[in-house]
């Protein structure tokens, strides 16, 4: 499968998608949903789950479309933690307030390349 990452980012980059809902659309068709239920299911995780404070959003939705995917608890959270780790890595951080230097005005990662970054490591996965 050709990565879906690029057309992420860019509902990302549009603004008419949150971080959440820009990975969920992205993969709605894998994750068995019809796109509006994918927006709606994403509605709350907009800026680090609502206030900056908490997990990146990209990483939001890909949690999940594996447990869509998945349809099994054990698989999801292993496959998680994957995704989580290899984020951290790249980034150095998983909270969105980090991410976007919200303390230290030092932006470390845009939104849209959270959302590719979170898709890459979950298309790693679900195609793997």
């Amino acid at each position: 499968m050709e990565t879906r990452k690029f057309e992420a980012a860019e509902k990302k980059r549009s603004g008419c998608c949150n971080c959440a809902q820009s990975v969920i659309c992205t993969y709605c068709d894998k994750a068995g949903i019809d796109e509006q239920t994918a927006l709606n299911i994403g509605n709350s995780f907009a800026a680090g789950m609502g206030n900056m404070e908490g997990t990146c959003g990209a990483l939001v939705g890909a949690g999940v479309v594996l447990g869509l995917v998945n349809k099994d608890k054990a698989k999801s959270m292993k496959d998680m933690r994957q995704i989580m780790t290899k984020f951290q890595e790249r980034n150095k951080t998983t909270q969105c307030k980090t991410l976007k230097g919200v303390e230290t005005q030092k932006i470390i990662r845009e939104c849209p390349d959270c959302v590719a970054d979170a898709c890459e490591f979950l298309e790693e996965i679900i195609n793997g």
